[in-house]
């Protein structure tokens, strides 16, 4: 039977229809036909293409198709451009949100300076990489044209250190941030660290010349302080903080949400991590940041005592997911952001509804929670002035989102 794809759907993968409903495709493009065969493992169709739309690309990456990092890179500009724009109106629109969604902001390849790989030991291998789509499965790579050129050439060190740390019972995480001093290798789910496997250990990080190397949160070694700079505050970030992943997406970011709470004279930053927004904030306003992480409060206390210019920042370490400010505190702020983990700020959001705050920035990885906090805020008298995708989950089907609202 021969198919035509339709359209994409949310994870990127082509939409065909079917003898018995819809058919989900990966790596096709609207236009193409395809020849569907029986139904591969796990229940997904197998299929050869036929005609290829000639929006189709050479992938950039050898590990593209088995890696599961990446969904669009057979994609030309336009269609992918244009499948993450809509992604933002199309769950927006679901919720009765009508509202124009700005083009999107993109990323350069190789700028992504934050990266989780996963490292495996099925018998006598070592496998390092990302984990293969809807798949635990690692496949172990080589190279990463997202990942800034500095992540790429650690790799050999990398899987050195994964081939010391990791044991055949279950995956080893190394999370990998590039600072302005080296970069900060944080690995998690290791084995009980011996004293036997500390010393190697830190022998090759001093070796790769790396600026720290922790294990669950213990530090083994740092040689330099691993620095971030919030556009012009220096940040020594915790073992394993939370950090956008790109840089320049974080500046397109930072820059609509102080523009938007110019003016404000006191805002509240939620789920505020190590001061992305609040320490920029606090150049033109006081600042009131509200965090779960203690190490990452520290972190922005921290720097902004060491910095100048700033205005004053008080931090508040709350679980807003079980504990959301009352609207009746909130009415202290003139302007609030909040950027939460993908699981959204319905909590929070309902009590900001109920408040008197002029202005909100809402910044999310998840158009779908993102639209469902954003009925809410408009619901209770909010009015949306502008939706702006960021791409800085470059060639995923994920996107970035920054809402901007007044009360209406």
């Amino acid at each position: 039977m021969h198919v035509t794809i339709d359209s994409l759907g949310a994870k990127g993968d082509g939409i065909a229809q079917g003898a018995d409903g819809p058919l989900y495709l990966p790596f096709t493009l609207p236009g193409e036909v395809v020849e569907i065969g029986s139904d591969a493992p796990g229940g997904r169709p197998q299929f050869t293409p036929v005609e290829l739309s000639p929006e189709r690309r050479e992938p950039p990456c050898p590990h593209f198709g088995e890696c599961g990092g990446c969904d669009l890179q057979h994609a030309s500009e336009a269609v992918y451009r244009e499948f993450k724009r809509d992604l933002i109106g199309s769950t927006l629109a679901r919720e009765g949100l009508e509202t124009q969604v700005e083009p999107l902001v993109g990323c350069l390849p190789r700028s992504r300076r934050r990266v989780a790989l996963t490292a495996t030991r099925p018998g006598n291998r070592l496998l390092l990489g990302y984990n293969a789509a809807r798949s635990n499965r690692v496949v172990a790579i080589e190279t990463c044209p997202i990942a800034l050129p500095a992540i790429e050439a650690a790799l050999p060190f990398l899987r050195r250190l994964a081939s010391l740390l990791a044991d055949r019972k279950r995956p080893l995480k190394l999370m990998v941030t590039a600072t302005t001093a080296g970069l900060d290798v944080a690995v998690s789910d290791a084995a009980r660290l011996s004293e036997k496997l500390r010393q190697p250990a830190v022998a090759m990080a001093l070796e790769a010349g790396i600026a720290r190397l922790s294990v669950e949160g213990e530090i083994l070694v740092q040689i330099r302080p691993p620095l971030v700079d919030f556009s012009g505050v220096s940040v020594e970030l915790p073992p394993g903080a939370f950090l956008q992943a790109v840089e320049s997406a974080e500046a397109v970011m930072a820059e609509l949400v102080v523009g938007h709470l110019a003016g404000a004279k006191r805002v509240a930053d939620f789920f505020s991590g190590c001061g992305t927004f609040s320490l920029r904030l606090a150049r033109q306003s006081a600042v009131h940041a509200v965090e779960s992480e203690a190490a990452a409060l520290a972190a922005q206390d921290r720097a902004h005592r060491g910095a100048t210019g700033l205005k004053p920042l008080s931090t508040e370490r709350r679980d807003l997911f079980r504990r959301p400010v009352p609207a009746k505190e909130l009415n202290a702020f003139d302007g609030v952001v909040f950027d939460p983990p993908r699981a959204g700020a319905e909590a929070l959001v309902r009590e900001l509804a109920g408040s008197g705050v002029k202005r909100v920035a809402a910044v999310s990885c998840n158009p779908v929670t993102l639209a469902r906090d954003l009925k809410i805020l408009v619901d209770g008298g909010y009015r949306i002035v502008s939706v702006t995708p960021v791409d800085q989950f470059l060639w995923s089907h994920h996107v970035e989102a920054v809402a901007l609202l007044v009360r209406a």
